[in-house]
Order: structure tokens, then sequence, then C-alpha cells
């Protein structure tokens, strides 16, 4: 459409530096369709925030309501009942907040810029996490994407509104958007954690405990996974195309950078679209990651929904239609599960310089036929394993 569009005209159409006409099908997905997508995500996120609004207000009222409720109640006589205490919580909560002003101060010149990053990460992440651990329970799934997404909004404004843009602005954007990000999650998974724990009679305190340890080991492993990803492939490429991340950056570029104004052009674009796509009931989300990701990761989703639509029609039966999906989805779980394990395997064999034994090279055609031949077979690997449930 971009091509159709624009390929007569002889003048050069930012962000690109060549006209369209001079393009390639790579070049327009970089400098437009990739932008419109992003924008799109973003219009899907605020959408979802939007339509929560209402579960928002509540959970921030029962929020406080706790909070207030348990420095007058006691539950020590209930073993299920049992949690860190506030005043544990509250030191937890400054001890972060002293190590993340530190951490701003030393990466941007200006106390104030450092505070009010401090402040909009925790009260971002306190409004936010009660949302999540609240959709947690109610639908069984967790905006984290979108909350991001909507946190590096708000803090991109509210920091270039204070003069600060460029590297500096970027930076403390990114790291609130990490920490809100990584908050969302944790508060999503250890709800889960906590739901289960209430079904076997477990103590929440103890929970609790162990989930610091947890999270601590995880963010370890996590860090060292990084690096060495990083320092193997390069973030961004081919071997490690980073979409969600990729997607934040040009956020915040579009915002705090210099081509702001014709990056959320595109953006305004994308949101367009995804208001449109909401409107006639087609899911936004995943029409702006099908514009955004590159071909190669849509490939695969592709044909995983080409996979699915056969699944739902193999019976006409709702109730063994459904078990099948649903057995579907776990084996396509595993299969991610076990690309990101293969993944880090990989990058630890190429960082020992240990990749070159296990090239296997058929040649250009070659190669191409066995990928194919291997993508066809997993393919109705799946589908014969979701249809094991007889119906």
């Amino acid at each position: 459409m971009v091509k159709f569009v624009g390929g007569g005209l002889e003048a050069v159409i930012p962000p690109g530096d060549v006209p369209i006409s001079q393009m390639s099908v790579d070049d327009i997905f970089v400098n437009y369709v990739r932008l419109i997508g992003i924008g799109g995500i973003a219009g899907a996120g605020l959408m979802g925030i939007i339509k929560s609004v209402p579960s928002i207000g509540k959970s921030f009222v029962l929020g406080i309501r706790g909070i207030a409720a348990s420095r007058h109640e006691e539950h020590e006589d209930v073993r299920t009942e049992r949690d860190i205490s506030m005043r544990d919580v509250m030191i937890g909560v400054a001890a972060v907040a002293v190590c993340l002003w530190l951490f701003f101060r030393g990466g941007v010149a200006s106390s104030l810029v450092a505070t009010v990053g401090v402040l909009l990460a925790l009260g971002i992440s306190f409004l936010f996490t009660l949302v999540a651990a609240r959709a947690i329970g109610l639908i069984g799934t967790n905006p984290v994407s979108g909350m991001t997404l909507t946190t590096l909004i708000i803090t991109s404004v509210i920091l270039t509104r204070l003069g600060l843009s460029g590297k500096p602005g970027m930076f403390v954007a990114l790291i609130v958007g990490g920490v809100v990000c990584t908050a969302l999650a944790t508060a999503g998974a250890f709800a889960t954690d906590l739901k289960i724990g209430r079904w076997i009679g477990a103590t929440p305190r103890n929970q609790q405990r162990f989930k610091f340890l947890g999270v601590f080991v995880s963010a370890v492993f996590c860090a060292l996974v990084m690096m060495l990803l990083a320092n193997t492939y390069t973030l961004g490429s081919m071997e490690m195309p980073a979409p969600q991340a990729s997607a934040m950056k040009e956020i915040i570029f579009g915002l705090m950078g210099p081509e702001a104004g014709v990056q959320w052009i595109l953006f305004s674009f994308g949101v367009i679209i995804s208001v449109i796509l909401w409107m006639a009931g087609v899911p936004a989300l995943a029409f702006a990651l099908g514009m955004y990701l590159p071909i190669q990761l849509n490939t695969a989703v592709l044909l995983g929904g080409v996979i699915a639509w056969f699944v739902g029609r193999s019976s006409r039966d709702e109730g063994v239609v459904k078990e099948r999906r649903e057995r579907g989805i776990l084996v396509a779980s595993g299969f991610i599960a076990g690309g990101s394990i293969a993944g880090v395997v990989a990058a630890v064999i190429a960082a020992a310089g240990w990749d070159k034994f296990l090239a296997v090279s058929y040649g250009d055609s070659a190669s191409e036929i066995v990928g194919i031949v291997m993508v066809a077979a997993l393919a109705v690997f799946m589908y014969q394993y979701s249809k094991r449930v007889k119906g």
C-alpha cells in the first residue's frame, strides 16, 4: 500500500532518506510500516487501559483500603491470613526508591529529574500492579505490554515537559518503563501463586518471603542471559530481533528523539487504524503486531493460526474442539519454551566458538527445502497431537 500510494512521488518523505520509488520492501517496512504498527500496538494498549478504567478505580480503592486495614487488623491467629508486615514492606519500598534515585542520579545531572523518575516508577507501579493482579484473578490474562507502553508514553511526556529530552531523558524513561514492566509481571505471576496457595492452605507470609528469593535468583540469571545474547548476537538484528524492546525504543524515540514530530505522524496513523479495527470488532493488537513484526516471525504466527483453524473444524462437538484447542496451545507453548532454551544453548555454543562444528550446509536451495520440510513436519505433528482428543 505504501509503495502504491507513494511510488510516484519524487520527494523524500521522512523518516526515509530516499524517495519511496527507490526503496526496497525492507526499506519501506523499516521506515514506515513498522512505525505505523508500533502506533497500532500503543493504540490497542491504550484502548485496553481505557476499557479497564473502572477496574483500575476499584483496584486503587481496594489497595488503599488494604493498606489502611493492615495497620489496624492482625490475622496472626489464622495461619492462612498471615502476611509480611506493612512496616517491612514500606522499608523495602523505601530501599528500592533510594537505590533507584541513586541510579538515576548517576545517569542524569538533575536531582529533580531523578526524583520525578522515582515518583513515576513507584506511583505507576503501585497503580498498575493492582490492575495486573486483579486482571489475573478475573480474566486470567495480564495486560503487561499495553500498560508498559502507556507508562513509557506518560513518562516521556512528563520528562519532556520538564525540559529533559535526548539520551538522558530516554535513559530515565526506559528505566521507569523497565521497573513498571517488571513489577507488573511479578505481581501477575505472584497473584496466581497466592491463589493456588490459598487452595492448598499455604501460609502467605512464607510464599512472600520465598518469592523475594525467587525474584533475586531470576534477576541474576536473566541479566546473565541477556548479557550473553547481547555479546553473541546484535540486539535488533535478524538473529535477535527483540520486537517488544524495539517497539518500546521507538516509542521513546518518537517522543524524545530528534525526529519526534515525524515519527508521531506515523504513530498516529497506527492509533487510528487500531481504533477503526476495535470499532469493527477485529483484534487490534494482533493486527498491529502483524504490521510490526518481521515476516520471518509473522510466518510462524500465521502457520499456527492456520493449524488452529483446521483444529477448530475437526469436530462438530464444541466440547471436543475446546479440548483439542487447549491441547494444541499446550504443545505450542512447549515449542515456545523449547525454542527459547535452544536459543540460549545456541548462544552459549556460539560464544564458546563451537558453532562451526555444528554448521550444516546443503547448499542455498537445498537448505531452504530442508527447512520447509521440517516446518511442515512440525505442523503435521501439532495438528495430529491436538486431534488425539477423541470426539
